[in-house]
């Protein structure tokens, strides 16, 4: 009796094996561990068909050359996008050996602040430049901002040399005196440890002032423009 009731116990057990489903999981696995099956199988290459969106039914061989053109197209177009980073790049270092050269032979902090203005708005197309010193000083000039920004400079840069990004409604009409729809960066300008004041470049592009954006040209930049303003205007 015991005998038959692990024979047909044993059926069961055979039975529920064979109405088992391979899953995706299953094969995967599978395959992975035995990576010469289609070394085994070369006809399996061209025999099984896989769905395309496109082309609709098409070959294993024909999937990966699908996938490798792509990704050809991918690295291309990368490097084409390398290409012209690297293009942007070479001609913003030419502009900013002359800017320097132009901000160095400045005779006086009104031309030194027409200098840096014109630069920003006609040569790099950029919307608006001010500039906001902690000490007051006699010296009239558009670019300057005469309301009280150290509030704005405690909240943006207390912690940072830069601020990228927007503004509050009532920090863009402190300095520029109106609402300005883009982007800003507020470098803050300081020479040997004391602060004196920033610096607002605005961009119409919302986008444009990124907080991920490179500041190693804006280092050197901000350091030299802190040595003019304290030799100009004995800050």
């Amino acid at each position: 009796m015991k005998i038959e009731k692990d024979t047909e116990t044993t059926k069961q057990n055979l039975m529920q094996s064979a109405e088992l489903k391979l899953s995706d999981e299953i094969v995967v696995s599978y395959l992975e561990d035995n990576p010469d099956l289609f070394n085994r199988h070369p006809e399996l290459l061209t025999s099984l068909r896989v769905t395309d969106h496109h082309r609709g039914t098409i070959s294993l061989v024909e999937r990966q050359q699908q996938q490798l053109r792509q990704k050809i197209h991918g690295l291309e177009e990368e490097i084409t996008q390398l290409m012209s980073i690297a293009n942007q790049n070479e001609q913003l270092f030419a502009l900013y050996s002359d800017l320097y050269i132009h901000l160095l032979d400045s005779d006086s902090a009104v031309d030194l602040l027409d200098c840096l203005h014109k630069t920003t708005t006609e040569l790099l197309s950029l919307a608006d430049l001010k500039l906001w010193l902690k000490q007051p000083v006699e010296l009239e000039h558009h670019s300057l901002v005469s309301n009280d920004c150290a509030g704005v400079m405690q909240n943006r840069l207390s912690q940072d040399e830069y601020y990228f990004g927007r503004l509050q409604q009532s920090e863009q009409q402190l300095i520029f005196s109106q609402a300005t729809t883009g982007s800003v960066v507020l470098v803050k300008l300081s020479h040997h440890d004391k602060e004196l004041g920033f610096l607002a470049i605005s961009s119409a592009d919302a986008e444009h002032f990124d907080p991920r954006m490179d500041t190693l040209l804006l280092s050197q930049f901000r350091k030299l423009i802190a040595k003019l303003l304290q030799q100009q205007l004995s800050l």
